[in-house]
């Protein structure tokens, strides 16, 4: 992944990046970082996600070990999910992303507004 010229994220890596820090990834890890859940708390918990895109995701996260699918004998049956012990394991790297991002968040702010005001100017809107 790094190389003597700078950073290089290889296309499996990019891939897995892609699938774990996408935006309904992120709150269904927060959610079961805290504790197991059935698939209808998943959603009542992130309220914006469709059934379709919390299937996907749960799929994705499973697929790749970081969730995993437990089913319950109870009537009817169910369906609970939980993290994986791969997947506690990304939760100090988010950390520090995130923190990163708070530290920064002013900083970038300007950055934006800026390369907006600039845009606006460029193009006369």
């Amino acid at each position: 992944m790094d190389t003597d010229d700078g950073l290089r994220i290889d296309a499996p890596h990019r891939e897995l990046l892609d699938q774990i820090l996408d935006k309904w990834s992120l709150s269904v890890l927060n959610e079961l970082c805290e504790r197991p859940c059935r698939f209808n708390e998943l959603r009542r918990a992130i309220p914006k996600v469709t059934q379709k895109s919390l299937t996907a995701t749960l799929r994705r996260l499973e697929r790749n070990g970081v969730v995993e699918r437990e089913v319950v004998s109870t009537r009817p049956v169910a369906i609970r999910y939980r993290i994986t012990p791969l997947g506690k394991t990304a939760r100090q790297p988010v950390d520090v992303l995130l923190a990163w991002a708070a530290q920064n968040m002013p900083a970038i702010e300007r950055a934006r507004e800026a390369f907006d005001t600039q845009e606006e100017e460029e193009t006369g809107l």
